[in-house]
């Protein structure tokens, strides 16, 4: 039977501690062996301007996932065409690891705009998906609530978010408990986001 890897896709901008206790409660609670941390270079929904460099993202991810073994760090999507779309990095897995089973980890307000992703209903057809909670507005697609490939994990609902950390860096408040200590070191040393 292949190994199961979950990837946690995000911009990391910083990668904070609400993100190591979803992936790890993926690993620990559901049927995934290990959890990629895929950093993405640019999220065609976001705006680019606030964007650390991709290797200072790569990077705190790898400092975040040191003391995780089943946690790594994934910097697939930075030789691809940009801007890249979930499905891309999906054939390009598979063919790069072929002896692996791809899932998708998303959270339920990414799930409630699932249907606007390209491809969606390939990625549907070919992955499994698990839903972390999140509390946000707007309904899911009716198709999503009761479909076979989509799994919805009880894990805690993280309400933290590394715009709220950004901004808390650059009005000098002390954020350090948000972050994993390797994390909260590199940004202080780097002077990230003052």
């Amino acid at each position: 039977m292949k190994k199961k890897v979950g990837l946690y896709f995000g911009t990391f901008n910083p990668i904070h501690s609400g993100h190591l206790i979803i992936a790890n409660y993926m690993v620990e609670f559901s049927e995934l062996t290990e959890v990629w941390m895929v950093v993405t270079p640019h999220n065609p929904f976001k705006k680019k301007s606030s964007l650390l460099d991709n290797h200072h993202r790569l990077e705190m991810v790898y400092k975040a996932c040191e003391d995780y073994p089943n946690l790594k760090p994934s910097d697939i999507e930075f030789g691809l065409p940009q801007p890249n779309y979930t499905v891309n990095t999906l054939i390009q897995l598979e063919e790069k690891y072929p002896e692996l089973e791809f899932a998708l980890i998303m959270g339920e307000d990414n799930l409630k705009s699932f249907h606007k992703w390209k491809n969606y209903k390939v990625i549907l057809e070919r992955y499994s998906i698990f839903v972390y909670p999140r509390i946000s507005k707007g309904l899911i697609e009716n198709e999503f609530l009761t479909h076979a490939k989509i799994t919805r994990v009880p894990a805690p609902i993280i309400e933290m978010s590394s715009t709220f950390i950004r901004k808390a860096v650059k009005e000098g408040k002390n954020i350090k408990p948000m972050l994993p200590e390797k994390v909260w070191k590199y940004l202080d040393e780097m002077n990230f986001y003052k």
